[in-house]
């Protein structure tokens, strides 16, 4: 296994270590693991091809949805009320 792979399943490990956290103690490591993920996955491609590349957005994704929907409305310019 390549280091970049052991990166990434520490970086899964202190994700989930996070989202354990109070509300008000999750703010500065969230956005901490949010910035290095896109660097952590650009690396993984370059060593290991787009495949795992690929399998690691998809963990990325479904770890941080709720932050990335409400980027993603707010670059939209929609309100970030969720609809019930």
């Amino acid at each position: 296994m390549s280091l970049t792979l052991i990166l990434a399943c520490l970086w899964v490990l202190a994700a989930t270590g996070v989202a354990v956290l109070p509300m008000r103690h999750q703010y500065a490591p969230g956005v901490g693991l949010l910035i290095l993920a896109p660097v952590l996955i650009g690396v993984i491609w370059y060593e290991n091809g787009i495949w795992l590349a690929l399998v690691a957005v998809f963990g990325f994704v479904s770890m941080f949805r709720r932050p990335l929907l409400y980027f993603w409305r707010k670059a939209r310019g929609e309100t970030s009320e969720t609809p019930e």
